[in-house]
């Protein structure tokens, strides 16, 4: 994993700003994959509240969890895993801390039986290429007729 350094530009409470804004959840990477699967049919639930880690994607009877994570957080090693040249200690024992905790997330998880993918942010293009591996991983999402098969069978016991 190659680390490079970037020039800080800012101040500091120009940067602390920035990084207070950072989101956690909801970014513009996992919307992408999020939009880009529900288009092709697949439905899941988000942030899987009681998982490790709590998975950006849920697909409970595929038993398939998928995170979309950011290069510069989780370290992927591409060009955006820049370090601050600021408090390189802190940083460092922060992005250690932030790939453990993964690693152990993913572990967990697959010891419970759950299949994981991993999208990285830098790994998100306009081809889409992604979510076609996506679906290759997921296998193929349910039909028209299965949603409305067990919409009508839904239905039908409520109403008895």
């Amino acid at each position: 994993m190659v680390a490079t350094e970037m020039v800080d530009t800012l101040t500091t409470e120009q940067r602390s700003a920035v990084m207070a804004s950072i989101k956690g959840a909801n970014t513009g990477p996992e919307m992408f994959v999020r939009r880009a699967l529900h288009a092709r049919g697949y439905r899941y639930r988000v942030h899987g509240r009681g998982l490790p880690g709590k998975p950006d994607l849920v697909f409970k009877k595929r038993r398939a969890a998928v995170f979309v994570h950011g290069c510069f957080w989780h370290r992927h090693g591409c060009k955006k895993t820049t370090t601050p040249k600021s408090r390189q200690d802190y940083w460092q024992e922060k992005f250690a801390k932030n790939v453990a905790r993964d690693q152990r997330n993913v572990a967990q998880l697959a010891e419970d039986g759950w299949r994981i993918y991993i999208v990285w942010e830098c790994e998100i293009s306009r081809d889409e290429a992604i979510i076609d591996q996506l679906v290759a991983f997921l296998g193929p999402p349910r039909t028209g007729g299965e949603v409305a098969t067990l919409k009508a069978a839904s239905e039908t016991a409520s109403a008895r």
